[in-house]
């Protein structure tokens, strides 16, 4: 069915439904015909707001448009970052912030993180991440977890949560219902969570039913094939969806992760997904970021006429779009009224007294001179879309005459550590790593250098787990943000965890 046969009535109940992404700083035609049309909202990734003030700039041509509008975007704090893309986060993530393990900082940080969307004409923030990091062999959550204990994420999810929206900004806790136990990444395929009933209620679910606790206005389902389900991915799922609402009480606004991650990209694909999601419990979907201003314009239509399409064929229900809708409306409403209050004052110095907490240091990592640094982060970071350059780039401008270099990607392990090391003699050496127990070669690689040089200095951006039998000397940052770089730096220059 095209637009132009679809009654006015069905037009609108499925773009109160939609998200989508969209390319550049001004609002394209589309997108204002759509806003026009009822569409729910909006997703902002790093390209639409490369700076705070333009930023703001975009979301008051949007809300000019229409005040009801939601402005989403997924600011955890950490490696994740829309705001801050260019330089890296000035707040620790849910990592830092689970080893320094106060919930009252949690708060107090998510507060601040919440006053920076304010300011920036953002009304939803699709975070805290609340998923229990079980599975160290995690590709995509990591320190974007609070932890590995479901009692720690729990307390930290509601602190989170509780700061985010005294700041006036709704907050998102994600991904129903537990990314931490998969070794999988969704932004590829679809996970698979073996744990069943009995252990989702000890351990993934406690979080989420603490955040809900704290009345977190809304909650993403992932793409996880969870046992308890079946075969059909948690966002597709209503078996997900009802467990949401009858067993945790959630009564708030349902959200998908991205549809155009390879979990469901390529089964069931982009429109099907769209309609399953809905027919699965979901009141808002994440359209995704697309790579190109037609690739957004084209994700946004074909979700609009595949659910245009099911209401026509009988398959989707106008009811269920209706409930979904009003959920969404709801949503819009508690953040228009939020936007009304003042936001709170925002709290210089802590970011970086967090960071600076959360250091653990072993050995000796003073620095007497510019190193020769070996970086082997070679994995793209598929949910911040980066390798993280900021611990590089503080390094560089803060000890002039340091040398970077990276590995070779293929090769037996001592001749990828002979040309990696050329150069070091007579140099401190620094090895900046982010999740080494995850690659067999990588580990290899690293305990090479080290056997060569004994005196290296290992910096570590992820969790720790065995690098202490790989080196004597280690800062482990617990996060990759600019904040986090800036903390270990000035440990590698001979400052203390609190800056004396």
């Amino acid at each position: 069915m095209s637009p132009a046969t679809a009654g006015t009535g069905a037009s609108r109940l499925v773009n109160a439904v939609l998200l989508p992404g969209f390319h550049g700083t001004v609002p394209p035609p589309w997108l204002l015909d759509a806003v026009d049309a009822g569409l729910a909202g909006v997703v902002y990734f790093a390209h639409n707001v490369p700076d705070p003030k333009t930023a703001a700039s975009l979301s008051a041509a949007l809300l000019a448009r229409r005040a009801d509008l939601i402005v989403a975007s997924d600011e955890e704090g950490g490696d994740v970052t829309r705001l801050e893309a260019a330089t890296g986060s000035s707040y620790p993530g849910n990592g830092a912030l689970g080893q320094v393990d106060d919930t009252d900082i949690t708060e107090r940080v998510a507060r601040a993180i919440g006053h920076d969307l304010r300011t920036a004409g953002i009304g939803l923030n699709l975070a805290p991440d609340v998923d229990v990091n079980a599975d160290p062999d995690n590709p995509v959550i990591g320190v974007r977890a609070f932890g590995a204990d479901a009692a720690l994420v729990a307390r930290h999810s509601a602190a989170y949560v509780r700061g985010m929206q005294a700041a006036g900004v709704a907050a998102c806790a994600k991904h129903f219902p537990g990314h931490g136990d998969t070794a999988v990444d969704s932004h590829l395929r679809v996970p698979q969570l073996d744990a069943d009933l009995d252990l989702l209620r000890r351990r993934d679910l406690v979080p989420f039913a603490a955040a809900i606790e704290a009345g977190s206005r809304c909650l993403m389902t992932g793409h996880i094939r969870a046992l308890p389900f079946g075969d059909a991915p948690a966002s597709l799922n209503p078996e997900a969806a009802r467990l949401a609402r009858e067993e945790l009480g959630f009564t708030g606004a349902v959200v998908t992760d991205a549809l155009d991650m390879g979990a469901v990209l390529l089964d069931p694909g982009f429109g099907p997904a769209c309609v399953q999601a809905v027919l699965g419990g979901a009141d808002l979907l994440c359209l995704g970021n697309p790579e190109s201003p037609e690739a957004a314009e084209t994700a946004y239509r074909t979700a609009r006429d595949a659910l245009l399409d099911a209401v026509a064929d009988g398959v989707l229900p106008t009811g269920r779009l209706a409930d979904a809708g009003r959920r969404a409306r709801e949503l819009a409403g508690w953040i228009s009224q939020a936007r009304d209050t003042a936001p709170p004052p925002k709290e210089e110095g802590l970011p970086l007294a967090v960071a600076r907490e959360a250091l653990r240091v072993r050995g000796n990592v003073a620095l007497s001179s510019p190193p020769y640094v070996i970086d082997l982060r070679q994995r793209v970071n598929h949910a911040s879309g980066s390798r993280a350059p900021h611990l590089n780039r503080l390094l560089a401008e803060a000890m002039p005459g340091l040398t970077t270099t990276g590995v070779p990607a293929e090769g037996p392990t001592a001749a990828r550590a002979d040309t990696a090391l050329q150069g070091s003699a007579g140099r401190p050496l620094v090895v900046l790593a982010r999740e080494p127990h995850r690659d067999e070669a990588e580990t290899a690689l690293l305990r090479e250098l080290v056997a060569r040089r004994p005196d290296a200095v290992v910096v570590l951006t992820g969790w720790p787990h065995a690098v202490d039998a790989l080196a004597a000397n280690t800062v482990v940052t617990y996060g990759s943000a600019r904040v986090n770089a800036q903390a270990a730096v000035e440990r590698l220059l001979g400052g203390t965890p609190h800056g004396g």
